[in-house]
């Protein structure tokens, strides 16, 4: 049994952790007292239906603290798992989070390896072992889907540290221990794992770009899109799989990772990778023109969140769709069972479903479901298959 100390408790961090807390002691470096009182209570505050019935396990070794000197005691590994959001005023990731624990790290001459989980720019693990020289730092990405935390830790795709000594071997190991299905393991360097992390996000986004502008094409041209994608996608080069339209990507992950991509590509001879976020763009105000077109005046958006069984809307096409309605001086309420106040970001929020249908023209959905099906209203929606 090892010692663990996971700073941060976000999605990341707290599926990890609970998983490694099967068999080793976890601990929770947390700031946040919700989180921390949650962990303590072994309770999931997010929306995760396998990871809250994880954590309920009685045989889970996890606690969590806002205490720096409890945390970091004594551990065998450190698993940084902090965010890290796009700044465009510095056009890359804001990682003065992570520099800030690894100073803390660095002046108290805590000997333990240390592992980023969180996104950074490519080079930045390089940077910050020249910087504190007497931490044995790596890094390692995660490859989670919402709502799929403990699944794809479970089942992972592949495992790649970014290093090749008897540390990264040993993290390895630890990861391959939680594991149902043996990963392949993929040791390189640090800049080569950073970059794999964006690259496979910045895929990610560019597929679905593609479906989006594949459904534009079929708008335009009066052709059916579904039945478009399904000839395309039974070739086994593409796969019948992220191929669903929508309003655009979102999320935690997608948008900010294409981005900080995109940066490093500034002298570097490129045209698709530069131009899959202003496909994005475009993909939404397409989107809104249609709407405008319709001449309606009092517009219902049915949702935030990005797919069926998550709580997330973080950077949600639709929310900017909405916002470009309301600027346009057309009436736009929202029903979002997950929003408890009566306004989003100076848009109208509904708590009545009834109420909510009959106040509004159309419904914008992002993604369908039995219940706005059968509202009554017209629907606009990218949804063609129903698969979240």
């Amino acid at each position: 049994m090892k010692n663990i100390a996971i700073v941060g408790a976000g999605y990341v961090g707290l599926s990890l952790g609970v998983l490694l807390a099967k068999y080793n002691n976890v601990r929770f470096l947390e700031n946040d007292n919700f989180k921390i009182d949650e962990i303590n209570k072994k309770s999931s505050y997010l929306k995760d239906e396998e990871l809250e019935l994880m954590i309920k396990s009685k045989n889970l070794m996890i606690s969590a603290t806002d205490d720096k000197q409890v945390a970091y005691a004594n551990n065998d590994f450190i698993v940084l798992c902090l965010p890290t959001d796009f700044n465009p005023d510095i056009n890359a990731f804001d990682t003065s989070i992570i520099e800030r624990e690894l100073g803390y790290i660095a002046d108290n001459n805590i000997t333990s390896p240390v592992y980023i989980k969180s996104t950074v720019p490519v080079g930045f693990t390089e940077r910050m072992r020249v910087k504190f020289k007497n931490i044995n730092l790596y890094f390692s990405p995660e490859f989670l889907r919402e709502g799929r935390s403990i699944h794809d830790n479970l089942y992972p795709s592949r495992v790649i540290v970014g290093g090749n000594d008897e540390n990264c071997i040993g993290f390895s190991r630890l990861l391959q221990e939680i594991a149902l299905k043996a990963p392949k393991i993929i040791f390189m360097s640090s800049s080569e794992a950073e970059s794999v992390k964006l690259f496979a996000n910045t895929y990610l986004a560019m597929r679905v770009s593609f479906f989006n502008e594949l459904d534009t094409f079929s708008k335009i041209k009066s052709l059916n899109a579904r039945h478009i994608i399904e000839g395309v996608c039974e070739d086994d080069r593409i796969g019948n799989f992220y191929n669903n339209p929508s309003f655009g990507y979102g999320g935690y992950c997608l948008p900010k990772d294409s981005q900080q991509l995109i940066s490093h590509f500034d002298n570097v001879p490129s045209e698709l990778i530069k131009n899959i976020h202003k496909s994005n763009i475009t993909r939404k105000q397409f989107i809104v023109d249609e709407v405008l077109a319709s001449n309606v005046r009092t517009i219902g958006i049915y949702g935030l969140t990005m797919k069926a069984g998550s709580d997330n809307f973080r950077d949600a096409a639709i929310i900017d769709i909405a916002k470009a309605l309301n600027a346009k001086n057309h009436t736009v309420y929202i029903y979002e069972p997950l929003l408890l106040d009566a306004s989003f970001e100076g848009l109208n929020v509904v708590a009545n479903y009834d109420y909510f249908i009959s106040k509004v023209e159309v419904v914008i959905a992002n993604r369908l479901d039995h219940k706005i099906e059968l509202c009554g209203k017209r629907i606009l929606t990218a949804d063609l298959f129903g698969n979240g």
